[in-house]
């Protein structure tokens, strides 16, 4: 039986990279720290080696809700620290009085400096507009010296302790529906309460994302624990299905996050 028929065809580098590391931590005794790594990255990692009594995992965001995390990967006689995952955070200072960011904005000014998505972690953002973000630390003197505009603001990052982290806003909350099927297109309606008319040129456009890459097919089909974003309309996730109804639709049940 093959380890690739239990993930889509387009996870397969990523899975090929997880059974590298296993390899390495297993047989060679090396430890590894990768990237940050999104939950859908993190899942495939704990299906593929959560169980390998020769390799330990450990994961750090720096937060117990943090939603990307950093992997340490090590042969079972070693330990790891917090310091271990190497991570920094950055409170971004702006006069939030006549300004407002949002994490789009935090985002851009990233991205727009060249530093991938896989250097960076959560960002965080309350309801009293407190911002932060956590960073590799290999990169925190790069972020510091160039991140000085987001959105319309001109900002300071300021490095404070990982335990000064916020409770970001917009919590999940859990709805339910029924739908016909699983398709992407079917879903986005029910979740998004819009018709399949409206959902289906976001997705042609490629504006909605499927575990954080774009899919732009409308008959892709859904899985539990998928987590999807429409670009303007927040995130949701698909958290379960609860079986059928008389009329043989799914019970679906699904979080969603503005």
């Amino acid at each position: 039986m093959s380890i690739y028929q239990h993930f889509r065809e387009e996870e397969r580098p990523f899975v090929d990279q997880v059974l590298e590391w296993q390899e390495d931590v297993k047989y060679k005794h090396f430890d590894r720290l990768t990237e940050f790594l999104d939950p859908r990255q993190q899942e495939i990692v704990r299906t593929i080696i959560g169980h390998d009594e020769d390799v330990s995992l450990s994961f750090s965001g720096g937060s117990r809700s943090a939603e990307r995390c950093r992997l340490r990967l090590t042969p079972p006689y070693l330990e790891t620290f917090e310091e271990d995952f190497q991570l920094t955070l950055f409170s971004i200072e702006y006069p939030t009085k006549f300004v407002t960011i949002e994490h789009r904005d935090i985002l851009g000014a990233f991205m727009n400096v060249g530093i991938k998505r896989e250097k960076f972690g959560d960002i965080l953002i309350n309801e009293d507009g407190i911002s932060q973000i956590i960073v590799a630390t290999e990169i925190s003197d790069y972020v510091e010296m160039n991140i000085q505009k987001v959105g319309k603001a001109t900002v300071r990052l300021n490095r404070i302790p990982l335990t000064e982290h916020i409770i970001p806003k917009n919590e999940w909350t859990e709805e339910v529906t029924t739908a016909s099927s699983m398709r992407l297109d079917v879903i986005l309606a029910k979740m998004y309460k819009l018709s399949r008319s409206k959902v289906t040129p976001f997705i042609e456009k490629g504006l909605v994302k499927v575990n954080w890459k774009v899919v732009d097919r409308v008959n892709f089909t859904l899985e539990v624990g998928d987590y999807i974003s429409v670009r303007g309309f927040g995130r949701s996730k698909v958290i379960g299905i609860d079986g059928m109804t008389k009329k043989e639709k799914y019970r679906l049940r699904y979080g969603r996050k503005q």
